[in-house]
């Protein structure tokens, strides 16, 4: 874990972090959104079972475009600190979920994630 924060550091020097993001939350959105029948089984006992998980697929898939589009583009430079606002409230509640089954170790990926979007949501105000 400690070897990831130079990558990390090096990523919002070079401006690359909120792709970076996009990249994460892209392909974890497209996961939920075709969700394997053995994934969706297992998420049936999950509060919001899977409707709610394509919910959350769809909103990571808006939000990397919202991280990468608008720097791209130099269109509505102001949606890149909301996508990230929106990823806060996703992944608050990926570790709340994870802390409440007692997957520890996922809650701390997700606390971490979390951070990560909170720097970059600070970074592009």
């Amino acid at each position: 874990m400690l070897m990831l924060m130079p990558l990390l550091l090096l990523l919002l020097q070079a401006g690359l972090a909120p792709a970076a993001l996009a990249v994460i939350f892209l392909l974890h959105g497209l996961l939920l959104l075709v969700l394997p029948a053995r994934v969706r089984t297992q998420m049936a006992s999950l509060p919001g079972g899977p409707p709610f998980f394509r919910f959350i697929g769809l909103a990571e898939v808006a939000a990397a475009a919202g991280l990468t589009l608008p720097r791209w583009t130099g269109l509505l430079p102001w949606l890149t600190p909301l996508a990230a606002a929106g990823l806060l409230l996703i992944m608050l509640g990926a570790t709340v979920l994870h802390l409440r089954r007692s997957a520890y170790l996922q809650a701390l990926g997700d606390a971490l994630v979390l951070a990560f979007v909170a720097t970059v949501g600070y970074l592009t105000i």
